[in-house]
C-alpha cells in the first residue's frame, strides 16, 4: 500500500484544487464562493484550443465541488476585442471592419446579432455539447453595465506607475505616453487607432484622439476625431496588460489558466491586481500550445483551425474533455489522426475504472480512474460498454460498400462476436464518418524481428493463395511454426500491425473481410 497521500480523484485537477483552497486559507478570504475564469475570444473560428481554456476551468470546479466547496466557473467573452485581420477562410467584406470591436460587427452570416456572436456562439454550442457548465459574461455587457468602472478609475489614476512597470516587466515603453485604455471612436467606429491622452476622474472620462496605429504590420490612418469615452459605459475598454486585473477583482476570481503566449500580460496583471487594486490575483496554471502536424501554433488567423465541431464528428465529447484534461503542460501536436487514439484511450480508462484491467501503483490508478471521471464530468456511465478498436471499424468501413457502410459494419462486427449496444454503435458512426472522409487510420510502423519479418512475407503469400476466411486463419498458424513463433506472440504481433492493440477479432475472417489486396498492403507498409 502506498503511503503517498491521494488527493480527490488523484489529477491534476484534484491537486489545483487543493492547492487553491489552501492557498485561499493563507489569504484570509472567503471560502463560501470559490469562483474560475476563462477568456473566450470571438475573433475569429474557435479551435480546440480555445476550448481548452474553459473546460480546464471548469474540471477545477468540479474538483472544487469535490472537495466540498462551492464553486462556479465563469466564461467571459471578449467580444470588445478590435478584429486585427479578416480570418482565413471568412469573407473579404470584413476588411472595412478592421479594427471595430468585434462586438460592433455584423454578422457575416446573418444569423446571429454580431461577428462576435457568431464565433462566440460556436464555442459556447461546443461547450454545452460536451456538458461543461458556465456562467457566461460578456465583455460588452460588463463594461456596459460598469461593474468594471471602478477598477477602471484606479488603474487610470495610477497610469504612470503602469506605465513605468508594464516597461519594467516587458519592455513596452508605449504605456508611458499613452494611458491604458482604448476608447472606440465615435466618429470612424475603430478601437486601436485611439490613443488615450488624459483622465479626468471628477467626470469618469477619458479624452482620445483618433491618430492611427499599426496592427499586425499594417498600418491603420486614424480619422483625426477627437472625443470622450465614458468608463462606466461601454465606450472603450481596458488595455489587456490591465484588463485582466479589473475583471478580477470586479468579479472575486480566485483561479485562472492561460496560455504561455499571454504570459507577460498576466505577469503585468498580477502586479496592477496586487499593487493598485489591492486584490490578490487568482492561482494560475500555465499551459502550452496546441501545434498543428507542421509545428505551427494552431491560430485562428492563420486558417489552420481544428475546431470542436470537426472533433465531434468523428470523436465523442468524452473523447475531447480526455484530450484537454490529460494534462495541461506540454506543447501537443493536434491532427485528425489524433481521434481514433483518444477514442480508443478511453476505452482502456474504462477498463481501469471497472476494475477490468488491473493497475498495480495505487497512485497510477486513482488518477486514470479520476481521468475518466472529468472526462464524463464526474457522471460516468454505470456499466462498461462494449469495446470494439476504432481503427477496426475504420478498416471495415473502407472495406464497405459505399451505400452501406453501417450495416457492413454492424454485421461483420456481430460476426465476430462483438455486441452492438447503443454507446458502442455511437462509435461506429463516428468511425464510419471518419473512414468516408478520410478513409483509414494512419499506422506507426511495428518493429518486427528478423523472424517475424520473415514470417510476414510467408502470411503474405498464404493470403494470395488463401480462397476463404478459414484457409488465412490457417496460413497465420503456418506462417507462426515454419519460422519458429508461437502461434501466440504471432498473433499478438498481427493485431499490432492491423489494430495497433495486442488483441481483437478473429483475424482470418478480418483480413477475408478486408480484402485481400487491402490486408497485404497494410503488411507490406509495415516491413517496408
Amino acid at each position: 500500500m502506498s503511503s503517498r497521500k491521494i488527493i480527490g480523484h488523484g489529477t491534476w485537477l484534484d491537486k489545483v484544487a487543493y492547492e487553491l483552497v489552501q492557498r485561499e486559507k493563507r489569504l484570509g478570504r472567503s471560502l463560501k464562493l470559490i469562483r474560475t475564469e476563462s477568456g473566450l475570444g470571438a475573433s475569429g473560428i474557435p479551435h480546440v484550443g480555445s476550448m481548452a481554456d474553459a473546460v480546464r476551468a471548469y474540471g477545477v470546479t468540479l474538483a472544487l465541488r469535490e472537495l466540498g466547496y462551492r464553486s462556479e466557473s465563469i466564461a467571459f467573452t471578449d467580444d470588445m476585442d478590435g478584429l486585427r485581420k479578416v480570418p482565413a477562410g471568412m469573407p473579404r467584406e470584413l476588411e472595412e471592419y478592421l479594427l471595430m470591436p468585434v462586438s460592433s460587427i455584423p454578422d457575416p452570416y446573418g444569423c446571429h446579432e454580431s461577428y462576435a456572436g457568431h464565433m462566440s456562439g460556436m464555442l459556447r454550442e461546443a461547450l454545452e455539447r460536451a456538458g461543461v457548465e458556465c456562467r457566461y459574461m460578456s465583455g460588452r455587457q460588463a463594461y456596459a453595465s460598469g461593474i468594471l468602472s471602478d477598477s477602471i478609475h484606479e488603474i487610470l489614476l495610477n497610469a504612470g506607475r503602469i506605465g513605468e512597470k508594464i516597461e519594467e516587466l516587458t519592455g513596452q515603453a508605449k504605456f508611458k505616453q499613452v494611458l491604458p485604455y482604448f476608447a472606440i471612436c465615435k466618429e470612424c467606429g475603430r478601437i486601436y487607432t485611439t490613443q488615450a491622452y488624459e483622465y479626468d476622474p471628477k467626470r469618469s472620462v477619458v479624452r482620445y484622439r483618433c491618430v492611427g496605429a499599426e496592427v499586425g504590420g499594417r498600418y491603420f490612418q486614424g480619422c483625426g476625431h477627437e472625443g470622450e469615452a465614458d468608463i462606466r459605459r461601454d465606450d472603450g475598454k481596458l488595455a489587456w496588460k490591465t484588463e485582466f486585473a479589473a475583471r478580477w477583482k470586479a468579479l472575486d476570481i480566485r483561479f485562472e489558466a492561460y496560455g504561455k503566449d499571454i504570459a507577460d500580460s498576466v505577469k503585468v496583471n498580477d502586479w496592477v491586481s496586487r499593487e493598485v487594486l489591492g486584490f490578490e490575483p487568482p492561482m494560475h496554471v500555465r499551459y502550452e500550445m496546441f501545434l498543428d502536424a507542421s509545428g505551427r501554433k494552431i491560430s485562428k488567423s492563420l486558417g489552420n483551425v481544428f475546431t470542436p465541431q470537426l472533433w465531434y464528428r468523428y470523436g465523442s465529447p468524452q473523447s475531447l474533455l480526455l484530450l484537454l484534461f490529460k494534462r495541461a503542460t506540454g506543447t501537443r501536436v493536434l491532427t485528425l489522426q489524433t481521434i481514433p487514439r483518444l477514442m480508443d484511450e478511453l476505452d482502456l480508462l474504462e477498463d481501469v475504472y471497472f476494475d477490468k484491467v488491473r493497475v498495480e501503483d495505487e497512485l497510477e490508478r486513482a488518477k486514470l480512474k479520476g481521468l475518466y471521471l472529468y472526462s464524463y464530468l464526474l457522471k460516468p456511465p454505470k456499466k462498461p460498454s462494449t469495446h470494439i478498436p476504432y481503427s477496426l471499424i475504420v478498416e471495415l468501413a473502407v472495406a464497405a460498400p459505399e451505400d452501406k457502410r453501417l450495416e457492413f459494419v454492424i454485421s461483420r462486427l456481430r460476426k465476430y462476436g462483438y455486441e452492438v449496444d447503443e454507446r458502442a454503435e455511437e462509435k461506429i458512426r463516428l468511425a464510419v464518418s471518419y473512414a468516408a472522409d478520410l478513409g483509414a487510420v494512419e499506422r506507426k510502423p511495428v518493429k518486427l524481428s528478423e523472424r517475424e519479418r520473415r514470417a510476414v512475407l510467408e502470411l503474405i503469400r498464404g493470403i494470395e493463395a488463401a480462397e476463404s476466411a478459414e484457409e488465412v486463419q490457417s496460413a497465420i498458424f503456418q506462417a507462426a511454426r515454419s519460422n519458429g513463433l508461437s502461434p501466440r506472440s504471432f498473433f499478438k504481433t498481427l493485431y499490432q500491425i492491423f489494430l495497433g492493440r495486442d488483441r481483437g477479432p478473429r483475424l482470418g475472417p478480418y483480413i477475408w473481410d478486408l480484402g485481400k489486396s487491402r490486408a497485404i498492403e497494410i503488411l507490406r507498409s509495415n516491413i517496408g
